[in-house]
């Protein structure tokens, strides 16, 4: 089992087509990797629809917000359609990882074939083909697409882009999916560290299609520089806090946390800071002079005006009505 940073368990899932009827297997298994991954099609190039089936298991845990799954199967194409999206708009980035066999990654125009030790990542937000035509094995990731574009910019120019095993990251990545998958058991502490290394490594094989290097610490800053964007973006939600903004972007409230280290306050500090000085803009502003200082603290987020006034204080050095008589004359 895999536990999460919050101390939750996340059981490990099989799904398999042994115990199946052979009429069966192929609609048994569509359902299984779109309960794994998206909406799908799964169709057996060449068969008729009588005649068509698929063997296959998949092994799927999650670490923290990361799906990790080994697809094990016969040949078979699996089609990502407008029709599946319509039905489930899941926002994810899949990426593949070969492992055994050959494959084909088909979105945007472009085709990637991978050999073991290769991957490729497509969109689940558009339209694509996955082609088998042989027996394979593939490591399967699934990161939100909420995170992966805080990660990486232009990600519609990185779908179905073969990404090499001798380049380094692809047989880094294969490597440690072997063993996150076969361990039993993720120490709650290192799930979180795990589950980056693993993002890491798929930015860092992307990286070469960018032309840009992007190693570990410009991750840490897009992604705070992305979390500071969304704090700004909901400053006067009332219900503004570090949890909200951890759900939205797909990251542990830890992960967010974090981000902050090596900043000068907290994220919650940050959020108050931001409140504060969108308040101090607004009581200098003289067309906003007939607005009360109550209505403009309610207005950026504050809910009690004793707070805002201590806390304004405490950042300016005077009271919010001394600061506006001060600056209005």
């Amino acid at each position: 089992m895999i536990h999460d940073p919050a101390g939750r368990t996340t059981s490990r899932t099989v799904l398999s087509t042994d115990s199946v009827d052979h009429a069966d297997r192929r609609e048994f298994w569509t359902r299984a990797v779109s309960q794994t991954y998206v909406d799908l099609q799964c169709e057996v190039p060449g068969s008729s629809a009588a005649a068509a089936s698929i063997d296959g298991s998949i092994e799927a845990a999650q670490l923290v917000t990361l799906g990790l799954s080994k697809v094990t199967a016969t040949a078979q194409s699996v089609l990502r359609t407008p029709a599946g999206i319509a039905r489930t708009s899941d926002d994810y980035f899949l990426v593949s990882v070969q492992n055994r066999g050959n494959g084909f990654v088909v979105q945007d125009d472009r085709i990637a074939r991978l050999e073991p030790g290769d991957f490729a990542m497509y969109d689940t937000t558009r339209p694509y083909e996955l082609h088998f035509a042989d027996n394979f094995e593939q490591y399967v990731l699934r990161l939100p697409g909420s995170t992966l574009r805080t990660l990486v910019r232009n990600t519609a120019d990185l779908t179905a882009r073969r990404v090499p095993s001798a380049q380094g990251a692809g047989k880094l990545l294969l490597t440690m999916l072997r063993a996150l998958l076969d361990d039993t058991e993720i120490a709650t502490q290192s799930a979180e560290a795990l589950a980056q290394s693993v993002e890491y490594l798929v930015v860092a094989g992307l990286s070469g299609f960018t032309g840009l290097d992007a190693p570990p610490p410009q991750l840490a800053a897009r992604r705070l520089a992305a979390i500071k964007q969304e704090i700004r973006a909901r400053l006067r939600d009332p219900d503004l806090s570090v949890a909200s903004v951890a759900a939205t972007l797909h990251l542990s409230p830890s992960t967010l946390h974090r981000a902050f280290a090596d900043e000068p306050c907290s994220a919650s500090e940050w959020i108050w800071t931001q409140r504060l000085d969108g308040t101090r803009r607004e009581l200098v502003d003289p067309t906003l002079s007939n607005i009360s200082i109550s209505d403009i603290a309610f207005g950026w987020g504050f809910s009690d005006a004793a707070h805002f006034s201590r806390a304004f204080r405490a950042r300016f050095g005077c009271s919010p009505s001394d600061y506006r008589r001060s600056a209005l004359g």
